[in-house]
């Protein structure tokens, strides 16, 4: 019995020593080599970057000419003068716009400057002198009596940061500068409006953020013509000849490259990358058959077929596999000598003046017609040469509207000054960086919110150390972009911007994200249970077996106590 005893005791010793080095050692090795590793994220951060508050920040200078105030209005000038709006977008977008206008008279070579005889040359003069930070203006108050504006003209906008005002006759003996001020006004803010950020452009740099009812079909052509923001664009230009049995054409197009767009290009440099290329195309049809028309002795593309011209042609252009920026397409088309002259009409049966047209988010088509340079008696092939001022005007001018350069509209009494050699006034590239500022912010920020939300919904995804990192980056560039954009710092802002989004589409499509390299709970389950049940059900029952006999042991002393 006493031999039976130890046994039993060896036994009972050893299921314990099994269970307490299976459940302190065994269990916890388990759980930590097979635990989801998550790196640590700026949760409440991002939280705080999902509500969108946003302030836009411009400095205006306002510089008074001789002749426009008085002494006493002079002294009275206030030197600073801060406006501010605020649009409530929805619960989680808020927009706040501030300009800070400072107030003072113009120095002696700004008066020089602005005696020139004509406003081209007196902006040329004013820019020389001072050149002003990128995203603020600087508006020149001159007298009605100056011959500096034509007569009908009341507001000049130049190329650069700088706008010319005429006031009117509010300048006399008695005129508060109260009065002064609130007349110049409704035109200041008309500048404003048309040089620097207008609401509407910010609203439609949310688009992807905040659904927006287009009012009219206009606005709807508007918000999808150009591209959204990207960190680089592919320029491909390319000539169809159709019918090279007739036509031998000769284009120049890295000299017109040159000279027309790379200049706009380099402008644009701060808000993107570009690569430009180019091919000629042998054989190339359009995909519809243009109408003759009888009365005008030419064949005619109506503005309904169109759309049947692009899907053709695209299959034969080729695909830019190396690089995942997007590729905005220039044809130039040719018609074969049995359908020239080509002319394309819009909707109202009028002819197209460029005969061009644009696709949205795609590129542009223009067609260019040969027959003019040559007779009926010509051998053919003929030699043409094409005239690449003619073509590159028109492509300029698309690859403004696909890049999201909006020209402003006509205004009574406004003039504004052509974009010169570069394509690109100064206030036009400040309009289009805040708003890609805007749209990259928004952008970065939804992408990081989702990202959040997605790793918070799914727990057995492994967040890897390169994934949070880009994450952090992501958050603290959107921080300063913020920060830099409520400073004015514009340049800066769009530079941070940029980074942010980088960052966050870095994190967002990193392949150790895919959801189906991970197993489910469930499955987990049903891997380790055969695994670990025949080990357990042992060391279960002897447990189960000591505790009985311990019950029974504790109920028979109290039996014999009683």
């Amino acid at each position: 019995m006493a031999t039976t005893e130890v046994e039993r005791r060896r036994g009972q010793l050893a299921a314990l020593s099994i269970a307490a080095v299976v459940i302190v050692v065994g269990v916890p090795l388990w759980w930590r080599t097979t635990e989801t590793y998550r790196a640590w994220l700026p949760v409440a951060q991002i939280r705080q970057l999902a509500k969108l508050q946003l302030q836009l920040s411009a400095d205006v200078e306002l510089v008074f000419a001789r002749g426009t105030v008085t002494p006493e209005q002079q002294k009275k000038l206030p030197l600073t003068q801060t406006q501010e709006k605020e649009h409530v977008v929805n619960e989680e977008t808020t927009l706040r716009y501030r300009y800070e206008t400072r107030y003072r008279t113009a120095t002696i070579m700004e008066e020089d400057a602005l005696n020139k005889p004509t406003p081209a040359e007196a902006d040329l003069s004013l820019h020389t002198l001072s050149e002003s930070p990128c995203g603020s203006l600087v508006l020149y108050v001159i007298p009605e009596s100056s011959s500096l504006l034509p007569e009908n003209v009341n507001v000049y906008i130049g190329q650069r940061r700088t706008a010319l005002i005429r006031i009117g006759t509010l300048t006399g003996v008695g005129k508060s500068l109260e009065q002064l001020l609130s007349h110049l006004e409704p035109r200041v803010n008309q500048v404003l409006q048309v040089m620097s950020f207008s609401h509407a452009d910010i609203k439609a740099a949310l688009s992807d953020r905040v659904r927006f009812k287009p009012s009219s079909q206009e606005s709807i052509a508007d918000s999808m013509r150009a591209f959204k923001s990207s960190p680089g664009f592919e320029i491909t230009f390319s000539l169809l000849n159709p019918d090279p049995k007739s036509h031998q054409l000769h284009w120049d197009i890295e000299g017109a490259v040159q000279t027309y767009i790379q200049p706009f290009l380099t402008k644009l440099s701060s808000v993107a990358n570009f690569s430009i290329d180019s091919q000629t195309l042998y054989y190339a049809v359009l995909g519809v058959n243009p109408r003759f028309n009888s009365s005008r002795s030419a064949f005619i593309l109506n503005a309904d077929s169109l759309a049947h011209v692009i899907n053709p042609v695209e299959a034969r252009l080729g695909s830019n596999a190396a690089s995942s920026n997007p590729v905005l397409n220039f044809l130039l088309y040719v018609p074969d000598a049995h359908h020239s002259p080509l002319y394309i009409q819009d909707h109202r049966k009028q002819e197209v003046p460029s005969n061009a047209f644009h696709s949205p988010r795609w590129g542009g088509i223009m067609v260019y017609n040969v027959n003019r340079f040559y007779g009926p008696e010509a051998e053919f092939p003929v030699d043409v040469n094409i005239n690449m001022a003619e073509v590159m005007g028109v492509f300029l001018a698309q690859l403004r509207l696909l890049l999201g350069v909006q020209s402003s509209p006509p205004l009574h009494g406004v003039l504004v000054a052509p974009c010169g050699s570069a394509g690109l006034a100064d206030w036009e590239l400040d309009r289009l960086m805040w708003s890609r500022c805007v749209e990259n912010i928004a952008t970065a920020t939804t992408t990081i919110t989702s990202l959040s939300q997605l790793l918070d919904q799914i727990g057995n995804i492994v967040i890897n150390d390169n994934i949070a990192e880009q994450v952090s980056s992501a958050v603290n560039s959107l921080q300063l972009a913020v920060a830099e954009l409520q400073a004015g710092n514009l340049r800066v802002a769009l530079e941070l911007s940029k980074e942010a989004i980088l960052a966050s589409e870095k994190g967002f499509f990193d392949p150790s994200l895919l959801h189906l390299l991970y197993f489910p709970d469930d499955q987990k389950f049903a891997i380790y249970i055969p695994l670990f049940l025949p080990m357990c059900v042992p060391i279960l029952l002897s447990l189960l077996k000591i505790a009985s006999e311990a019950r029974q042991r504790r109920r028979e002393k109290q039996a014999k106590k009683d």
